[in-house]
C-alpha cells in the first residue's frame, strides 16, 4: 500500500492524491516523502503532463509531520547527528523546491509546469508547508477546517521551508501569529491572511481549470523574481530593523528565554531574510537542526504529544471492560466546580442532571452554561440555537429521584467528608447497581470517603481542575477497592469531554496537589527568609512556571491553604513538616489577605481585582535580606520541591506510569512546559546531578530535599526514567 498515487487525465492534468492507508487523516512519513519525491519527478518528467493537482483523499488535507518520527530523527541520524539531520532537511527541502520550480528555466523562469494545491479540509503543518511550495492554494470552503502552522505548540518551528516561505510571502511582522503562536484559521480567514490563495464550493474543479490556463508568470513565487523585496521591509530597512527589534522583545517577553524552538525560529527569520532564498531554507534546515538536537524538543514533543495522544487513546484503560460511554450524568452540587462539569459534560452531548439543596442554587449553576454561551455567541464561536439545546440537556433540580437513570454520578459538594458521606447515602438510595459514582475532590483520600458507600468497587475520585472548561487535565483515583469498570467509565467519560486523563493511586493529595502544594510553600519558605518576593516570582517565571508561586497563592486563595493546613497537619501530628509555611500562611489570614478574591495577598489588587504589583505590606513584615541567593539557587528549590515529590509518587506507586507523571505535570499546573514535565527534566540534568544537588539541598535546607532511595539508585547506575521506565511505559 502506498500514501500517494497519481492519475493523468487527458487534458494531461496529473492529481497527485494523498490518502494514508489506516488513518483518518494524512500524516507524512519518510516513506511517503519519496513517494511525493518520484510522483512529482514523473509528473514533469512526462511530456503528456502539463500540470499537476497536489490533493487528498480523505476529508482533510493533513495533520502535519509523523511525529513519532520526529521524535525520532536525532537517534536515527547517526554517528554525527547534526549533520546527518542536516543532510536529510536538506533533501527534504529540494523536493518542495522541486515542486516550486516545477522545471522552469532558471535563468528565464519559464518553461515550468503549473502545480496547484486543493486542500479539502484541515491542513496543519508540512500539510501547509507543501501547499505553500505549490503555485496556488485553493482551499474547500469548509468553515470547520483548520489551516496553519502549529509546530511550536510542541518545542519545534516549521522546519520545512514554511518559515522562510511565510515570511517572504507575507513578510515577517504578518506571519509573526502563524509562526510564533501556532495561530489556526478557517479557509476564509486563511485567504484574508494570505496564507492560501483561493476558497471554493468545487476547488478541485477551478483547481483544475487554472492549471490548464495558467501562463509563465502565473508561476513564478515572487522570491524568485528578479526585484522581490520583503513585505514591511527586510532586517536592514528601518520599517524591517523596528519589526525585528519588536519581534524579539516580543519572544523574550512571552518565552522568558526558556523555549528553544521560538528563539531558533526568529534567529532563522532574521538571518534568512539577509540572504538569497535558497541559502535561507539552508539556514532555515540549520536552526531545524539545531532545535532537533535540544532535548528540549525531544522532551515537548513525547509529552505533549505523543504521551499525550496515547494517554487521551486509553493507554491506561483496563482492556476487558466493554465500552463504558457515558449517556446521563448526575452532578452533585451546583457551584463553580459543579457548574463548570454540567457545562463540559452538556456540551460533549450527554443529559445532565444538576442537583442542589434548593432550587436557587441549581438554577445559578445551571446559568453559567447559559452565561458561558451568550460570551460565545458574541464572540460568534456558538449560535442561540446551540445555546438552546445545550441548556436543553441540562435539568437544574432538587429532587434526588431524578437521578434515578443515571449512569454516572459526579459530586461536587463542599471538601467535607461528613457532607460527601451524606450525600453518598442520598444517592446509593435511588440510583442502580451498576451506576458508577465519582467524587471531586483535591485533598481527601478516596478509600476514606469510599466507607460511606455500600459499593466500594463502584467509587472512584474524578479531580477536575479550576475553571473545568478551560484546565485539560483529569486526575483519576483509584481506591483501594476501586474495580477496574469505575476506571473505565472515568476515562471513557472524560475521553467523551475531551480532556486528558490521568490515573493515579490514593494517597493524600493524590498527584498533581501532592507536588504543586510544595512549590507554593517554598516560594512562602523564602519569603520568609528574606529572600526577594521581586526574585522568588521573577526566579519561577523564568523557569518556564506559567506563574510565580506567590500569585499562584494569591489566585487559589490563602484561605484555602489555611484550610489545607490545618487539616493535613491534624492528619500527619508530629510527621507535619510546614510549621515555617504555616506562619506565613496564617499571619496572612490574621490580616485579612486571603488572595485576589479578598483584594490582598502577596500582591495589592484595585477595585476590578487586577494585580497593582507586590505588597509593601508583606515586604515590611518580612523584609528582604541585604545577600540574596543566586538565581539558580532560588530556581533548583522550586523545581526540586516539586519532581521530588513527583520521584515520591512513582516510588510508592501512587505514580503508575511515566507518561502521566510528565502529561499531568504540565497540564495540571502548567510545570515548565520546555522540559517535558518532572521526570524529563530529571532525565535532561541526569540522575548523578539530581542526586548530588539533593544533597546540597537537603544540607542547606532540610530533609524535604532528601534524595529519594529510587533517585539515588538511578544515580549510582546512572540510569534515566524513560530508559528504565519508558518500555513498561509504553507496553502499558
Amino acid at each position: 500500500m502506498t500514501d500517494f498515487t497519481m492519475t493523468t487525465d487527458a487534458e494531461g492534468v496529473a492529481t497527485i492524491v494523498w490518502d494514508v492507508p489506516g488513518k483518518s487523516m494524512n500524516v507524512l512519513s519518510l516513506e511517503g516523502w519519496t513517494e511525493l519525491d518520484d510522483l512529482v519527478t514523473q509528473a514533469l518528467a512526462d511530456e503528456a503532463v502539463k500540470g499537476i493537482i497536489i490533493t487528498s483523499g480523505k476529508d482533510s488535507f493533513a495533520g502535519g509531520m509523523d511525529l513519532n518520527i520526529i521524535a525520532k530523527m536525532k537517534a536515527s541520524a547517526g554517528e554525527n547527528p547534526a549533520q546527518g539531520l542536516m543532510d536529510g532537511l536538506m533533501e527534504k527541502h529540494g523536493v518542495l523546491r522541486k515542486i516550486e520550480r516545477a522545471g522552469m528555466d532558471p535563468k528565464t523562469n519559464k518553461g515550468g509546469k503549473p502545480v496547484a494545491a486543493v486542500l479539502p479540509g484541515t491542513a496543519l503543518g508540512i500539510g501547509l508547508e507543501i501547499p505553500l511550495s505549490c503555485h496556488r492554494i485553493f482551499a474547500a470552503n469548509n468553515p470547520k477546517a483548520k489551516i496553519g502552522l502549529p509546530e511550536i505548540m510542541v518545542g519545534i518551528f516549521p522546519g520545512m521551508g514554511g518559515t522562510t516561505r511565510l515570511v517572504r510571502k507575507m513578510g515577517a511582522m504578518a506571519a509573526s501569529p502563524f509562526l510564533l503562536e501556532g495561530k489556526l484559521s478557517d479557509p476564509q480567514k486563511a485567504q484574508r491572511a494570505g496564507l492560501i490563495d483561493e476558497v471554493s464550493d468545487d476547488p478541485m474543479a477551478d483547481a483544475r481549470a487554472w492549471v490548464l490556463s495558467a501562463k509563465d508568470a502565473d508561476l513564478v513565487k515572487p522570491w524568485d523574481a528578479k526585484g522581490y523585496k520583503m513585505p514591511g521591509g527586510a532586517p536592514y530597512h528601518p520599517a524591517g530593523f523596528m519589526t525585528f527589534v519588536g519581534a524579539s522583545a516580543m519572544v523574550h517577553g512571552q518565552t522568558k528565554g526558556v523555549y528553544p524552538a521560538a528563539k531558533a525560529l526568529l534567529s532563522a527569520v532574521y538571518e534568512g531574510a539577509l540572504v538569497p532564498f535558497d541559502t535561507a531554507l539552508k539556514i532555515e534546515a540549520r536552526w531545524f537542526t539545531h532545535v532537533l538536537l535540544n532535548p528540549s524538543s525531544e522532551a515537548m514533543i513525547r509529552s505533549l504529544f505523543i504521551n499525550k495522544e496515547a494517554l487521551e487513546k486509553g493507554a491506561v484503560r483496563p482492556a476487558d471492560v466493554p465500552d463504558q460511554s457515558v449517556k446521563k450524568v448526575g452532578i452533585l452540587g451546583a457551584g463553580m466546580m459543579g457548574a463548570g462539569i454540567a457545562l463540559v459534560s452538556a456540551q460533549a452531548g450527554m443529559q445532565v442532571v444538576l442537583l442542589d439543596r434548593d432550587q436557587d442554587a441549581a438554577d445559578k449553576g445551571k446559568a453559567y452554561s447559559a452565561t458561558y454561551m451568550d460570551k460565545g455567541i458574541k464572540r460568534k464561536k456558538a449560535t442561540p440555537e446551540k445555546k438552546e439545546a445545550l441548556l436543553a440537556r441540562i435539568q437544574a433540580t432538587t429532587d434526588y429521584q431524578a437521578l434515578a437513570d443515571c449512569d454516572l454520578i459526579i459530586e461536587a459538594v463542599f471538601e467535607d467528608p461528613k457532607i460527601k458521606a451524606d450525600v453518598t447515602a442520598k444517592v446509593e438510595a435511588v440510583i442502580s447497581d451498576d451506576c458508577i459514582f465519582a467524587t471531586n475532590t483535591s485533598t481527601l483520600p478516596i478509600t476514606e470517603l469510599a466507607k460511606a458507600s455500600s459499593r466500594p468497587e463502584h467509587y472512584i475520585g474524578i479531580h477536575f481542575f479550576s475553571p473545568v472548561e478551560k484546565m485539560l487535565l483529569v486526575e483519576i483515583i483509584k481506591g483501594q477497592k476501586t474495580g477496574d469498570r469505575a476506571v473505565a467509565k472515568a476515562l471513557d467519560y472524560v475521553r467523551q469531554i475531551r480532556k486528558t486523563p490521568i490515573v493515579v493511586n490514593d494517597a493524600r493529595f493524590f498527584y498533581a496537589n501532592r507536588c504543586i502544594i510544595p512549590y507554593l510553600n517554598e516560594g512562602m519558605r523564602m519569603v520568609a527568609e528574606g529572600v526577594s518576593p521581586t526574585l522568588v516570582e521573577n526566579a519561577a517565571l523564568q523557569l518556564g512556571m506559567p506563574l510565580g508561586p506567590l500569585q499562584l497563592v494569591d489566585e487559589t486563595s490563602i484561605e484555602l491553604g489555611a484550610k489545607i493546613a490545618r487539616a493535613t497537619k491534624a492528619a500527619m501530628g508530629d510527621a507535619y513538616p510546614d510549621e515555617a509555611v504555616d506562619e506565613v500562611i496564617f499571619w496572612m489570614e490574621a490580616q485579612g489577605r486571603l488572595g485576589r478574591k479578598a483584594g490582598a495577598g502577596f500582591y495589592d489588587y484595585d477595585d476590578n481585582g487586577k494585580r497593582q504589583g507586590l505588597s509593601m505590606a508583606v515586604k515590611d513584615h518580612y523584609p528582604a535580606a541585604e545577600a540574596q541567593p543566586e538565581l539558580i539557587e532560588v530556581q533548583h528549590r522550586m523545581m526540586f520541591a516539586q519532581v521530588l515529590e513527583a520521584v515520591r509518587a512513582l516510588e510508592e506507586g501512587v505514580l503508575m506510569d511515566i507518561r502521566e507523571g510528565d502529561v499531568g505535570a504540565i497540564l495540571g499546573w502548567g510545570f515548565a512546559p520546555w522540559s517535558g514535565g518532572p521526570l524529563s527534566w530529571l532525565d535532561m540534568i541526569g540522575a548523578p546531578y539530581a542526586a548530588e544537588r539533593c544533597d546540597a539541598l537537603e544540607a542547606a535546607y532540610g530533609a524535604r530535599f532528601a534524595c529519594p532511595a529510587l533517585l539515588r539508585e538511578m544515580a549510582e547506575k546512572n540510569q534515566s526514567f524513560y530508559g528504565r521506565f519508558g518500555k513498561m511505559a509504553q507496553a502499558a
